[in-house]
């Protein structure tokens, strides 16, 4: 199940990207929600919220590394937990996403804006960045509820 989730989600990460690189990085955003809610192609060579300007090849060898890595442990010890197996392979695809774009581009693609007017701005992401995010709000859900059977 979990290689599954993995392939499913980076497919669906390489199409959302590959329509921004053709629809959106022409200069044309797409406005869903007027004030809220867009997708605006911006060309990411950091990593979350910006950090990391400029360090594509350290991010991209970090996120093979911690790949590797999460793939060894599901697949050596292959947790019982739904719940930190779901985790991990959304983790594991939005990384691989990420590292795609790191590689064959030296930048993430970035295309989904969200804000309220001209006041706030949230940090564009992508469809990977949603999986990550998904995965480790999964992963702290899990360690919570392992700790509080662990009492």
């Amino acid at each position: 199940m979990e290689i599954i989730i993995i392939i499913l989600g980076v497919i669906l990460d390489r199409i959302t990207k590959m329509w921004a690189l053709k629809d959106l990085a022409i200069g044309r955003d797409l406005v869903i929600i007027k004030n809220f809610f867009q997708f605006s192609y911006l060309e990411n060579t950091g990593a979350a919220f910006g950090i990391f300007r400029d360090k594509t090849i350290f991010l991209a060898i970090i996120t093979f590394i911690i790949a590797i890595g999460i793939l060894f442990y599901l697949f050596k010890y292959k947790p019982q937990s739904l719940i930190l197996r779901l985790s991990l392979a959304f983790i594991i695809s939005g990384a691989i996403g990420n590292l795609i774009d790191r590689v064959y581009y030296k930048y993430v693609v970035d295309f989904i804006l969200l804000h309220y007017k001209d006041v706030y701005y949230f940090p564009t992401f992508n469809v990977a960045d949603i999986f990550v995010t998904m995965g480790t709000a999964l992963l702290a859900l899990y360690v919570i509820k392992e700790e509080k059977n662990g009492e």
